[in-house]
């Protein structure tokens, strides 16, 4: 990855993070930074390599399903700085139980799909179309 300039465009930001620039001021208006986002000259956006850290912090968070508002309070907390630690370990907690949780489902759906995949790779491979019912795998699969 190329190296990340102090005073980068909101484009920038964007290639760098794989948001798009609507979604950056998205975050801003949703009060998801850390650090109030600069302006430049003309009053554009400048951001900093601390910002696109952040970001991906975020991106990550948001990606493994934290909800707006639990994203918007931990920023509050990271923002409001020492001190609020134990919130915010009660805040990640929650949320690991909840992608916990989520693994869990997945790897259940993962299961079924691969039992289907199984299902139709021998169908195809029988080269017929077999009338018995395959709905999920039995208790002994």
């Amino acid at each position: 990855m190329a190296e990340i300039t102090a005073n980068l465009s909101i484009g920038e930001v964007a290639e760098h993070t794989g948001l798009s620039v609507h979604a950056l001021r998205f975050y801003e208006r949703e009060g998801l930074f850390v650090n109030a986002v600069r302006r430049g000259a003309g009053g554009r956006r400048v951001y900093s390599e601390d910002d696109v850290d952040w970001l991906t912090v975020c991106i990550i968070l948001r990606a493994s399903g934290m909800p707006l508002p639990t994203l918007r309070r931990y920023t509050d907390l990271v923002r409001d700085g020492a001190g609020n630690e134990e919130e915010r370990l009660t805040l990640m907690r929650e949320h690991q139980e909840n992608v916990t949780a989520q693994i869990g489902r997945l790897s259940e759906s993962l299961d079924l799909i691969r039992f289907k995949v199984g299902v139709y790779e021998d169908l195809v491979d029988q080269g017929s179309a077999a009338t018995r019912q395959c709905h999920a795998p039995s208790a002994s699969a």
